[in-house]
């Protein structure tokens, strides 16, 4: 499995964009959340050899445009979509994309394709929900903005194996302890204390940017 961060606030390859907000992509064919600006995002995509045509399926974390702004602009590359949204953002979604593209409300954990899963909807004040991918290692966990609580996340994520890693948004996330048997940590975007993860967990912690390739 490969996962390629095409959309953060910070780039780790000249040439790259960076843009407020949070986009990366699974294999070829999943695109998790599809930042602020899609101008960004496509040029991004395209230096980076993706296809936009490629991708099968688009799940969008939760409705701020941050992580939605570049979904119009992608699905004028690419019409045969599925996107998985949570129930009240997919209500306006609905007058907003083509009929071509397939809407799939993600209101429970589902799943997009072998070993990689939605958590569903999590969290009460803003309902967020993350990517569970699944390889030997074990469980690989992708986030918005952890809106919903990291605590949330890693218990429904905990429910498919032992996490291995955790990239994306981890916003004011501060309980390092649920994340010491975690092998890979790689916060970006709204990240309230990238340092202080750094230290506290210097094997693990990789520094997320546009270009980042894990694999």
């Amino acid at each position: 499995m490969k996962i390629t961060v095409v959309y953060d606030n910070e780039v780790l390859k000249r040439g790259l964009t960076a843009g407020w907000g949070f986009s990366c992509l699974i294999d070829n064919d999943i695109l998790f959340d599809t930042g602020g600006d899609g101008v960004a995002l496509l040029d991004n995509m395209e230096k980076l050899g993706i296809d936009p045509s490629d991708i099968r399926s688009v799940v969008l974390s939760h409705g701020h445009g941050d992580h939605t702004g570049g979904l119009s602009d992608l699905i004028e590359e690419n019409q045969d979509l599925s996107v998985y949204a949570l129930t009240s953002f997919s209500k306006w979604l609905k007058n907003q994309i083509p009929a071509k593209t397939k809407l799939v409300e993600a209101r429970k954990p589902m799943q997009i394709r072998k070993d990689v899963f939605t958590t569903g909807e999590l969290g009460t004040c803003i309902k967020e929900q993350s990517l569970i991918c699944l390889n030997k290692r074990g469980v690989f966990v992708i986030t918005g903005c952890a809106h919903s609580g990291m605590h949330r996340i890693v218990i429904a994520a905990s429910k498919f194996g032992e996490i291995y890693g955790v990239i994306g948004g981890f916003h004011g996330f501060s309980d390092f302890d649920i994340l010491k048997r975690v092998k890979l940590i790689s916060p970006c975007h709204c990240t309230s204390y990238k340092r202080e993860l750094a230290r506290a967990f210097p094997k693990q912690y990789v520094r997320c940017g546009v270009g980042l390739v894990i694999e």
